[in-house]
């Protein structure tokens, strides 16, 4: 168990090297000057890296995103209800 343990850390380790890479690449070379990249674009990418041959219950989980107030533009009215079966 602790072999692949290590293995899976060595593995991570690398992916996360490559991913560093490939992200200086796209911010360094985002052809949207007016609205350019940084690496807070990327975090979803470095927690789905982190969680890499994770059993599922210890993978980093996502806190669902909050609606907007309807002030903000958001839905006045949720519908929680489930519709019934047909």
């Amino acid at each position: 168990m602790a072999l692949e343990e290590e293995e899976r850390r060595k593995f991570v380790a690398e992916v996360w090297r490559r991913f560093e890479d490939v992200q200086n690449w796209a911010i360094a070379n985002w052809p949207d000057q007016a609205h350019p990249l940084t690496t807070s674009d990327f975090v979803e990418g470095r927690k789905e890296i982190l969680g890499l041959g994770l059993p599922p219950d210890q993978k980093l989980r996502r806190e669902p995103a909050a609606a907007p107030e309807p002030e903000q533009g958001g839905p006045q009215y949720l519908d929680v209800t489930p519709a019934p079966w047909p």
